[in-house]
């Protein structure tokens, strides 16, 4: 036992020497590899920069610009500072249409979420078959492009031919038999909401799924041995578990959603009567449909400096959150 005991305590042995006595040099391939992956993302990182970055650069400086179409076609450049954001701040509809969005975000990211988590955790309760099968509708629903899925909403919802018209009269309520879903605010931004919700869940519910395969069945074992049921197990367990998970989808949906043009300018162009205007939508509204360039671009940079914000915030929750595991 003793010469065991002073044979693992014993000092490790010296490095065998290289040529010459010298120690044996470091391999050449350790600082090569550190610059690898650096050289792996340059080229999509050069590709951002070229096609984002120049973009925002210009976009930056027309925000300082009077730039209507009389100085397109005399070719002039007219700066006028801070005027355009000056005048946009202190805009009472900038601030209604902020709120607006704000709102129209938080009530889809919501939804999203629940329906999404919902959809995700009965994919993990599924069988194969039944579970693929599901997957594929999900997939298909999430690669749809945006303008196709709007257009089919569209049909869906109209007036005069819309199948959503035509079930509720036929289940009995003929009131919506001709009722117009883009013809005030509420209605259209259910419509709105209701296709924002439906592309948006397949990517919680998928991802989710993937996460909850991650998690040891010991800990679900565990608490249905403690008498933990469904919802337990998910607050205590899968919550837990898959917290940053839900983290990072939140965030990814916020901006996703705040973001979001295509199906809230073509449902209704921002109508009836501009009430459905979110940010983006009353940016291309001033800058394109008013000519008022230099507005537009103001309120564009004013919309990424609040997602930029946003970004702060959840990368500090991310630091405090890894500074706790610590």
């Amino acid at each position: 036992m003793s010469a065991q005991i002073e044979e693992a305590t014993a000092a490790p042995p010296a490095p065998k020497a290289g040529k010459g006595g010298a120690p044996p040099a470091r391999p050449g391939g350790v600082r090569a590899g550190r610059v690898v992956p650096y050289l792996l993302i340059l080229p999509a990182a050069a590709l951002t920069v070229l096609l984002l970055g120049w973009t925002m650069v210009k976009n930056g400086l027309l925000s300082f610009q009077n730039l209507n179409r009389r100085q397109l076609i005399r070719h002039v450049t007219e700066w006028t500072g801070v005027d355009n954001y000056r005048e946009a701040l202190g805009s009472a509809e900038f601030w209604g249409v902020t709120g607006r969005s704000v709102v129209f975000t938080a009530a889809n990211v919501v939804l999203i979420m629940v329906l999404g988590c919902l959809i995700g955790l009965l994919l993990a309760r599924l069988g194969t078959k039944t579970r693929l099968l599901l997957s594929l509708g999900l997939v298909l629903a999430w690669a749809m492009p945006v303008v196709a899925a709007t257009t089919v909403f569209q049909w869906l919802f109209d007036q005069r031919y819309g199948i959503v018209n035509y079930l509720l009269d036929q289940a009995g309520w003929h009131s919506m038999a001709g009722y117009n879903w883009t013809g005030d605010q509420l209605s259209t931004f259910f419509v709105i909401t209701v296709l924002i919700v439906w592309q948006s869940i397949p990517f919680v519910a998928i991802n989710l799924y993937a996460a909850t395969t991650t998690i040891p069945t010991e800990l679900y074992e565990a608490a249905s041995l403690d008498g933990a049921g469904a919802w337990k197990q998910f607050t205590s367990v899968t919550f837990p578990f898959l917290k940053p998970f839900f983290l990072a989808t939140t965030f990814l949906e916020v901006i996703w959603v705040f973001k979001a043009f295509t199906q809230v300018f073509a449902i209704n162009e921002g109508g009836p009567d501009r009430l459905t205007e979110t940010l983006p939508v009353y940016a291309f509204t001033e800058g394109i449909g008013s000519q008022h360039f230099g507005m537009g671009a103001a309120v564009s940079i004013l919309t990424i400096v609040m997602l930029l914000a946003l970004t702060a915030y959840y990368l500090r929750l991310v630091l405090k959150q890894e500074e706790d595991e610590l």
